[in-house]
């Protein structure tokens, strides 16, 4: 049985892309890559097809992370029935998760920061700070991988 991770934010180009990239590195790091499967989309349609921020993957390729061929792609509602985990990074994409869903309890619905003492990961094409996305992500990944070990695996 493998548990299934989707990030979530704005636009699928920026924090959800590094989510997808840090948090698949964890877990190929602990040996868990045939337990644990991740992806990434987007609450808009405003960046299906485009490539990850050039920034966002200077960031991931900083900690040696590729995201080659990642393109955005929008969150579906059979995304509620494929994923065990859906994480917003933000307050706004939580909204957005939650009001799709098809029902409040067909999969685990939270934000990234729940698993890192609480939070939003800032939205860095507004902030420009890539490296502090890139920081609160990694604990957020760091603290959600720790819970799925304990509670699912």
């Amino acid at each position: 049985m493998r548990t299934k991770v989707l990030f979530v934010c704005y636009g699928n180009i920026c924090r959800s892309p590094i989510a997808e990239f840090v948090f698949r590195d964890m877990v190929s790091a602990e040996g868990l890559s045939d337990r644990i499967v991740t992806a990434s989309c987007a609450t808009s349609a405003e960046h299906i097809g485009d490539p990850v921020d050039r920034r966002s993957r200077a960031e991931l390729e900083r900690h040696g992370i590729s995201c080659d061929g990642k393109r955005g792609r929008r969150l579906t509602r059979d995304d509620y029935s494929e994923y065990d985990y859906i994480i917003g990074m933000d307050r706004r994409n939580l909204e957005y998760i939650r009001t799709m869903a098809p029902s409040p309890d067909c999969c685990r619905m939270g934000m990234l920061m729940d698993y890192a003492g609480g939070g939003e990961v800032a939205d860095p094409w507004y902030t420009g700070d890539f490296g502090r996305a890139y920081s609160d992500i990694e604990r957020g990944c760091a603290g959600l991988l720790d819970h799925i070990r304990r509670e699912v695996l």
